[in-house]
């Protein structure tokens, strides 16, 4: 038996492909346990039993963290590092140490994002294994942005030089003992980066809490379904792209039905509408099985829960990494790429007819599809950790 502390930042799209590796980890007896900056979170994503050691750390939407909803770009992609990522690491470590002194593990399971759980693992001399729960960082994430890149570089030499090893060299995003990347070559593209130590095991996917009741009874076996959602952290940019989408959706009810996420609840619709169904949440994973195409804003776990269906897509990114991830879609073959802050509702109308028409994306979905699915997804990054675990025994 070995002891797993898994490092994550407070952030649902970072901690879901965690909590299926945990779940198979402590199903084979190890012992399992997480720091974060909102325990609360972690348990209501990971079960209410979950053993959470707490951090300090800005939790998203709370004062002073919320990002202007207009920022694009280079601009958003700073906010998110100065303003969240680098503070995050600050504040999270000293209760990663705590939390580290209090269990124990053989192996620190640190996000791409948490990087306190990266350097905090250097320093105590932990093996450490990185938790990619986006894949933007291997296909030039920082291209045609030199000034940011030598900006992130300097920022995180700073970090370790704060909280980690001084002596160490490996960049806090990258393991150089395993990394796991929750995706695929066939999604990534040529690019994806190959070594002994990179495992691509595909989607983590888990069962999720299904929240209030879904209608099911309500979707329309005899029209293709569309799911429109913009993933648990943009209700304050997505206003009027759900307008939008309404509209294109509507002007296809003869032959479509929509389920549209509005989380912000800004869409009026009511309440008995067979063409388009509006709910603040819903139970994506389940959905996803019957649905026929996805409109989404590229969020890396939303594309590769989609693809796992082999469900095309309509991407429509708005910041950080998504753009990077829509590109990865439009590159093999699997959908359609939109301006979020410019389209209309007759320009997604034509994307959404070309991904529901056109065989190649389907068929490049599907190509996908079974390339997740051969990949492994929990089970396989578990058995992974676990030799990781072994190895770490074995040199003590």
């Amino acid at each position: 038996m070995s002891a797993f502390l898994f490092v994550v930042p407070p952030l649902t799209g970072h901690i879901n492909p965690a909590v299926g590796v945990a779940t198979r980890l402590a199903a084979r007896g190890h012992r399992v346990a997480w720091a974060c900056a909102d325990p609360a979170l972690v348990r209501r994503l990971a079960g209410t039993d979950a053993e959470v050691h707490a951090c300090a750390g800005p939790v998203p939407g709370a004062q002073g963290v919320a990002r202007p909803p207009d920022l694009r770009g280079a601009e958003a992609l700073k906010f998110l590092w100065e303003w969240y990522l680098l503070p995050l690491a600050d504040a999270m470590a000293p209760g990663v140490r705590a939390a580290a002194d209090a269990f124990r593990p053989d192996v620190v399971v640190a996000d791409q994002q948490a990087f306190a759980g990266a350097l905090v693992a250097e320093r105590l001399g932990l093996p450490w294994a990185t938790s990619a729960t986006t894949s933007a960082e291997f296909t030039g994430a920082y291209d045609g942005l030199p000034k940011i890149a030598e900006w992130l570089e300097r920022s995180l030499a700073g970090l370790r030089d704060r909280i980690g090893a001084p002596s160490g060299t490996a960049d806090p995003r990258f393991s150089p003992h395993l990394l796991l990347i929750f995706s695929t070559p066939e999604l990534i593209g040529p690019q994806a980066p190959l070594a002994p130590h990179i495992h691509y095991v595909g989607p983590s996917l888990a069962g999720r809490p299904a929240g209030p009741g879904f209608p099911w009874e309500r979707l329309d076996q005899g029209r293709a379904k569309v799911l429109v959602t913009l993933g648990t952290a943009n209700a304050d940019a997505g206003a009027r792209f759900l307008a939008e989408c309404l509209t294109a959706l509507r002007d296809r009810g003869d032959r479509v039905q929509g389920v549209i996420a509005d989380p912000g609840r800004v869409l009026p619709v009511p309440p008995g509408d067979k063409d388009v169904l509006v709910l603040p949440s819903v139970p994506q994973l389940a959905l996803l099985e019957r649905m026929d195409a996805v409109v989404c804003h590229a969020g890396h776990n939303t594309v590769c829960e989609a693809l796992w269906h082999g469900a095309p897509l309509v991407v429509a990114p708005i910041r950080d990494d998504q753009p990077v991830v829509a590109g990865q879609v439009v590159d093999a073959g699997a959908g359609v790429r939109v301006r979020f802050g410019r389209v209309r509702a007759a320009q997604l109308g034509a994307a959404l007819d070309t991904v529901l028409t056109d065989r190649t994306h389907r068929a490049a979905a599907a190509r996908i599809r079974t390339a997740f699915r051969a990949a492994g997804g929990a089970r396989a990054a578990a058995t992974h950790l676990e030799h990781l675990a072994h190895l770490a025994a074995e040199s003590r």
